[in-house]
């Protein structure tokens, strides 16, 4: 598989390093090759504290009140991070578009990926499309690729949970 660096997947890779932090830097490592990522040389301590730096500052862009909060904390994330668009085929898998200087390590990578690919997923399906949870004790980030772009849940687990929970409060009601 080859990862989208700049689109949902990068998305979703970042909501899943900030819903279940890494370990160690050996976990970011293979965390980031599940997802497709392509790593040029072994994820090292100083790696893992960039990208912990880096979901720090995105989740206060999941959390922020408005869409103009959002966009200027993206926007400052985006200043940090992006470099000039850049050809490349750096893994022989194909050319593609890279938005960040070539052998970067991969703290400063996922910095790049997370901030541009969450800054097309927001302007190509719109800002509201990033979020938590609406279960209230479930704090989970998920990025809204459906359809209609009403998802509330992070799972299928935590929409059957309210149902059952929106069911017996209406049954208490009525009684």
């Amino acid at each position: 598989m080859h990862l989208n660096p700049y689109g949902e997947d990068a998305v979703k890779l970042a909501a899943d390093l900030a819903n279940r932090r890494p370990a160690d830097a050996g976990d970011l490592a293979d965390r980031c090759r599940a997802a497709g990522l392509v790593l040029d040389r072994p994820a090292t301590p100083e790696d893992l504290a960039d990208a912990v730096e880096a979901l720090d500052a995105w989740e206060k862009v999941v959390d922020a009140a408005d869409e103009h909060e959002r966009a200027g904390l993206l926007n400052a994330m985006l200043a940090s991070a992006a470099a000039y668009p850049r050809m490349t085929n750096h893994a022989g898998s194909g050319w593609h578009v890279h938005y960040r200087d070539d052998r970067q390590p991969l703290g400063t990578l996922l910095l790049s990926l997370i901030s541009v690919g969450t800054a097309l997923h927001l302007t190509g399906r719109g800002m509201h499309r990033l979020r938590r949870c609406d279960v209230t004790e479930c704090t989970a980030i998920f990025a809204d690729t459906s359809r209609t772009g009403r998802r509330r849940y992070c799972s299928q687990r935590c929409a059957n949970r309210d149902a059952v929970r929106r069911h017996r409060a209406a049954r208490t009601t009525a009684s």
